[in-house]
């Protein structure tokens, strides 16, 4: 029998973890604030408010594709640390969140095609990809030391390459009329960027945060969704695993962004995106095809395509299950998965521009199903999730030494 080897969680994974699941909380207040203003005789004005202009952009413009590209920023960044010396690091590891990932990301596309091929909605088939870190995060946070580390670390690891999905998805698929001239200036500044870190060995933020700043300015005029900007300018900052984190300029700005990221931007975000005038016709829109393909994509294709594709590859032999998990607990880790919410939301307003009866009806259908997701989820992991092993520390990972 091979030998069993254990890792602890380390703080920077716990602290991340803390805020992700204390951001959730404050993000439900804010959509519940949200959705209660909306539908109230204050709603008009409410919604009026976000589509006034401040200068050259719109309040919610503004939102989306300003503070939202900090949003970005501090998600490449975790990915950045998950690749160098997190979860990521090591390939055995590694595959099998990158294989779920890659199963919640087809199998729901996949079904909201299947319903919306050839339709003026078609373009709406990145919505049910995605899955919301901080609202999954959230929920396994209710759930305790009731559930092995190692689910933790691979809901984490999963939601943030799946996050990386939605990401391509929004450069590639939802890209306006493409302005190359300022596209070429945008990766100029980023070349120049990786430059001050890899030859320069720069480790200021503040060359970074003003190239970063001039990025995004030429992403927003390339037609490209400026907060790609946010992504590309976490891989140019300095971060090593042979550093005490403490030291890493991306360790710090990561670490000086989450809380504001958590409790401000996202939240803002929320208010800014969610107050849906709700209808008398919201029940028969949810047998659109579009929202049939969000309500299944989210709630059933994401946990089929992760537990589908996790199943095969281990079966077969390119990766293994940690020894505290089980085939119960990917199931469970897949149903978190299909809580769609922000980064469904954010894609919605991008695939359905001007189009309000389109993009209401798919935040409805968001909303049933991170709702539907998020409770199934949560009970599942409850009835099912007590790890494999007997180890009291709910801080070690255990892992097959072959």
């Amino acid at each position: 029998m091979s030998p069993r080897r254990s890792f602890r969680l380390t703080s920077t994974f716990k602290e991340f973890f803390a805020n992700e699941r204390a951001g959730a909380i404050v993000l439900i207040l804010c959509t519940i604030v949200s959705l209660v203003l909306a539908n109230t005789a204050f709603g008009p004005s409410y919604v009026k408010f976000f589509h006034s202009y401040l200068g050259p952009l719109s309040v919610e413009h503004w939102i989306n594709d300003g503070l939202m590209a900090i949003f970005f920023l501090v998600i490449g960044l975790e990915l950045e640390r998950e690749i160098i010396s997190g979860e990521l690091s090591d390939l055995k590891k590694a595959l099998l969140p990158i294989f779920a990932a890659i199963g919640g990301i087809l199998v729901p596309a996949g079904i909201h095609f299947f319903f919306n091929n050839g339709t003026p909605s078609q373009s709406g088939v990145g919505i049910p990809m995605a899955t919301d870190i901080a609202f999954a995060v959230g929920v396994l946070a209710l759930i305790g030391n009731r559930v092995p580390a190692s689910l933790k670390v691979f809901l984490v690891a999963l939601a943030v390459i799946d996050d990386l999905g939605a990401i391509i998805v929004i450069a590639v698929f939802y890209t306006s009329e493409l302005a190359v001239g300022y596209l070429i200036g945008a990766i100029g500044v980023a070349l120049l960027l990786l430059a001050f870190n890899h030859f320069f060995r720069i480790m200021s933020l503040v060359p970074y945060l003003i190239g970063g700043t001039v990025m995004w300015y030429l992403m927003l005029k390339s037609g490209v969704h400026a907060t790609i900007a946010g992504v590309l300018l976490a891989f140019t900052i300095p971060f090593s695993a042979k550093q005490d984190d403490a030291d890493s300029p991306s360790h710090k700005l990561e670490h000086f962004l989450h809380k504001p990221v958590a409790f401000i931007i996202l939240p803002i975000f929320a208010l800014a995106n969610t107050g849906l005038m709700i209808g008398s016709n919201w029940a028969s829109e949810l047998g659109s095809a579009n929202s049939l393909g969000i309500l299944i994509g989210l709630g059933f294709g994401k946990p089929l395509g992760i537990f589908l594709v996790s199943f095969i590859v281990v079966t077969v032999g390119l990766c293994r299950l940690p020894l505290d998990l089980n085939w119960k607990h990917i199931i469970g880790a897949g149903m978190l998965g299909g809580i769609g919410f922000t980064m469904s939301i954010f894609i919605t307003n991008l695939a359905f521009p001007g189009q309000q009866e389109m993009i209401d009806s798919s935040k409805m259908a968001i909303f049933i199903a991170s709702v539907f997701s998020g409770a199934i989820g949560l009970l599942w992991l409850n009835l099912f999730g007590q790890p494999n092993n007997d180890d009291d520390d709910p801080d070690t990972m255990d892992y097959d030494d072959e």
